[in-house]
């Protein structure tokens, strides 16, 4: 294939080089998963299809994130560009393929922000004891509006701005979880836990023990667990030493995860037995509200806290990564120029920024005047995009790399057997995902769109939605970024090619 050369460097201003170092980015990776409010919402689900062996779930369920963790660290080595999945794919596979990758990113990111203040805004009430605020979905709305206006002027106000609010968030998540963990577990060992509570065993961690269909629901419900984990990768231009601290952030970022997740898990299970979880899993979050209460005894008000500022982080930092991608596109002409301004002061995205806010205040408000459970749809949607564009990435990585993998057996195991093991293994749960949403009955409104569930014609919805712009935007839009053509990395790979901040566009 023949390879073209990336547009001409210009003097228009650039996002902030070195703005955050390895620490904050790995923050803003773990931010971005937001901890404590995935555990809230998938451990019962997660129990109740598969029993015991949820720790073993969220084990199996990191393989394929560590895998393709591993392609966007090598991918990141050649082509930092705070683009990510849009950028390589379109480098290794071609640009039709790269625009509706990097539209599964954005969209994404619409799909879930509005979801993620209202989980924030409803357990700050909580926190603070005002319940019956909680209850009241009008007052709920508005106070999530806020939080996404207010979450989108820190992003454009600067990253390091970002970088900072999240090293505190993210601290009061870990400690309330650690100690909800430790207390946990130290009354299950005491013998005061509650009635229907199980000693711990190692066992747990076999995934096998759920048997095939509950493993694979289990599966795609940890699958949402980790996803968000490479947004410090899309702020590979904004970091220092570009080309190998995003990458060693998002992958250290999937270890520290599955160290709490595993450990939450235990301690959670162990305390409110399998059974408690399982018959209340329809309560979501709200059943670790009341386990919270349990055994912290009075104190629960700390864990509350904990999803509250969880969510509150993951609304900012899922801002980041779609209005970074709407940049990197827009360089490159394939989304409208206007989407690629700098802020001159601030150096940061902010039409890109101020565009993502406001879809996502749409869809979140548009959704909620359907039915709060077309909301929760839009979530269960979220699973076909993710595992979409992370296989696509992995894909990507084996293809980009493809002349050198017989290099050595580090390059053939770690930069294209691995990254292809866990796209087949997403592409997997992609199908399993599509078959389950397909059956009304599985979703939240158990009503039937065009005869299948809402979830999936959401989904498909919106791919569908950017297959139409991209043609139109090919018809219509700068011809220089559809004359790109797919290339091969060169003997210099794993090496810069041309700095992102550098390069011009359509």
């Amino acid at each position: 294939m023949s390879a073209v050369t990336d547009p001409e460097p210009t003097t228009e201003p650039g996002l902030r080089a070195g703005a955050i170092g390895f620490v904050d980015a790995l923050v803003i990776g773990l931010a971005s998963t937001s901890p404590a409010y995935s555990l809230a919402a998938i451990l019962g689900a997660t129990v109740a299809i598969v029993g015991t062996a949820a720790p073993g779930v969220l084990l199996a369920s990191f393989v394929p994130m560590f895998l393709i963790a591993s392609a966007f660290y090598f991918l990141n080595r050649t082509d930092p560009d705070c683009g990510t999945t849009f950028s390589w794919v379109t480098r290794a596979m071609g640009p039709w393929t790269g625009w509706i990758g990097g539209w599964a990113i954005c969209t994404t990111g619409v799909l879930v922000i509005g979801s993620l203040a209202d989980v924030a805004a409803r357990f700050g009430l909580l926190t603070v004891g005002l319940d019956g605020a909680a209850e009241s979905k009008w007052t709920v709305i508005a106070i999530a509006v806020g939080i996404i206006v207010v979450m989108t002027v820190v992003c454009v106000l600067g990253t390091e701005l970002s970088a900072h609010l999240q090293n505190v968030l993210i601290l009061a998540q870990v400690v309330s979880l650690l100690a909800l963990a430790v207390v946990a577990l130290w009354k299950v060992a005491a013998g005061d836990a509650p009635r229907g509570s199980v000693d711990p065993s190692l066992s747990w961690l076999n995934p096998f023990d759920a048997g095939g269909a509950a493993l694979t629901s289990g599966l795609l419900l940890g699958v949402f667990a980790y996803w968000g984990w490479e947004s410090s990768v899309n702020l590979a231009e904004e970091t220092t030493d570009s080309d190998t601290t995003p990458g060693r952030a998002a992958v250290l970022s999937t270890v520290l995860l599955l160290l709490t997740y595993l450990s939450v898990a235990f301690a959670v299970v162990a305390f409110a037995g399998p059974g408690f979880l399982a018959d209340n899993a329809d309560e979501e979050e709200k059943v670790f509200a009341v386990i919270a209460g349990d055994v912290m005894d009075g104190w629960d008000w700390v864990v509350l806290l904990a999803v509250a500022t969880s969510a509150l982080a993951s609304t900012q930092t899922t801002i980041l990564p779609a209005s970074r991608t709407s940049l990197s596109m827009a360089r490159r002409g394939a989304f409208p120029s206007a989407l690629r301004r700098i802020h001159p002061r601030w150096q940061t995205p902010d039409v890109s920024t101020w565009a993502v806010g406001a879809l996502a205040i749409v869809w979140y408000v548009g959704a909620n005047l359907i039915s709060e459970n077309a909301l929760f749809d839009s979530l269960t949607a979220l699973a076909l995009m993710i595992a979409f564009y992370y296989a696509l990435t992995g894909v990507a990585c084996a293809v980009f790399y493809r002349r050198l993998l017989l290099r050595d057996v580090r390059t053939f195991l770690l930069v294209g057997v691995g990254p292809l093991i866990g796209a087949a293994l997403l592409t997997w749960l992609l199908i399993e995902s599509v078959i389950d949403q397909a059956d009304p009955a599985n979703s939240y409104t158990g009503a039937a769109w065009f005869g299948l569930g809402p979830p999936l014609v959401i989904g498909i919805g919106f791919m569908l939605l950017g297959v139409v712009l991209m043609v139109l935007w090919r018809l219509r839009g700068p011809a220089t970024f559809w004359e790109e053509r797919p290339r091969a990395a060169g003997r210099d790979a794993l090496g810069k090619i041309v700095p992102a901040s550098e390069r011009g566009g359509a």
